[in-house]
């Protein structure tokens, strides 16, 4: 990586495909921007494999590209490779200057065997010793990787920005049922299959549930939550992926946003939802508890079905619940970092790892 006189400079290691619209990958995307319109000087090199669990040709390939990083060079990496190389960190600790950014530490996903959840934990354990400084999204996930023997000094809180969204003042008065929306990626982490449960038990009312994410993920979780579906019919749909206008078009049709995840590092999309002016209906997984405002949403606790549903019908039944909820959001929204003021703190973390 070259840079003029005096730029600043950093490379980016980010496992597979930077444009995959999660929230994850949608915080490195935006920072990158952001630091690049302020001057700085960022390489993104993309790594091949399937993150965290790669397998011995994509770790092969990750050690061949660190090793061909100049001496001093600063490096961020993304949690999602980070926490799996941790022999290729250690290895390079005294020439390159580690940034890590941990969105959620891996351990903590759901449903890991526990082979894979102590591999996990003691690998990304050893690679943080070797970072000059670790990044994390919310509060929440400072207190998880302090845990894992990080020292709460080398931990910074960088959370997500937003986009300024012009939401109506109001809910459009709409014909037909009410459009809830959910934008996850179909894990068994992000609590689809409770979200189901809850709303099958909810038939009386009138809604629909859209479904937005990746089903190529975890497809043996896709396949059961569809499973799960199928007696719900056409209340229940399945969009997979989506571009971006597309995306913007869901949170615009939408009535009430869910989420019913079991852990969250931060929760992106409960901002966005926010952005939007939806009222919220969600889990207080881990960060979603300081990420939605009490004002603006229904909060319930997570891995539970009796709350979520009853939640849930509290503010399908209840138009001056929603709209009391929507004005609670857009408040919220106003008050909401922007991306270049979240890169210019991110960008403070860096130049005191140079």
């Amino acid at each position: 990586m070259s840079a003029l006189p005096g730029q600043r400079a950093c490379c980016f290691l980010i496992p597979g495909d930077w444009n995959t619209p999660t929230g994850g990958y949608t915080y490195d995307r935006r920072l990158v921007l952001a630091l690049r319109a302020t001057g700085w000087r960022v390489d993104v090199w993309s790594l091949g494999g399937t993150w965290p669990l790669p397998d011995a040709v994509a770790l092969a390939a990750a050690e061949e590209k660190v090793a061909s990083l100049a001496d001093g060079t600063l490096v961020v990496a993304d949690g999602l490779a980070f926490g799996a190389l941790g022999s290729v960190v250690a290895l390079h600790a005294a020439r390159l200057r580690w940034v890590a950014l941990v969105h959620h530490p891996l351990h903590l996903e759901t449903g890991l065997l526990d082979d894979a959840r102590r591999h996990l934990l003691d690998e990304e354990t050893r690679a943080l010793r070797h970072a000059h400084s670790v990044v994390v999204t919310s509060p929440s996930t400072a207190l998880d990787v302090a845990a894992m023997g990080v020292p709460p000094a080398r931990i910074a809180v960088v959370e997500p920005g937003t986009d300024r969204v012009k939401s109506a003042s109001t809910r459009a008065q709409r014909h037909g049922p009410l459009r809830l929306l959910c934008v996850a990626t179909l894990t068994a982490r992000k609590g689809h299959a409770l979200l189901l449960q809850a709303l099958a038990g909810l038939t009386h009312l009138d809604w629909t549930l859209h479904n937005v994410g990746t089903a190529t993920r975890d497809p043996d979780t896709a396949t059961r939550l569809q499973t799960q579906a199928a007696p719900l019919g056409e209340r229940v749909q399945w969009h997979g992926e989506v571009d971006a206008q597309a995306l913007i078009d869901h949170f615009a049709a939408a009535d009430v946003f869910v989420l019913a995840s079991l852990h969250e590092g931060f929760g992106m999309v409960i901002t966005e939802a926010l952005a939007h002016g939806l009222p919220v209906v969600a889990s207080n997984a881990g960060a979603l508890a300081q990420t939605l405002p009490t004002e603006a949403g229904l909060q319930v606790p997570a891995g539970e079905v009796a709350p979520l549903q009853a939640a849930l019908a509290q503010v399908l039944s209840d138009a001056a619940l929603r709209e009391r909820l929507a004005a609670g959001a857009r408040a919220a929204a106003a008050r909401l970092p922007t991306w270049p003021t979240q890169a210019a703190r991110f960008a403070t973390v860096l130049e005191g790892a140079e």
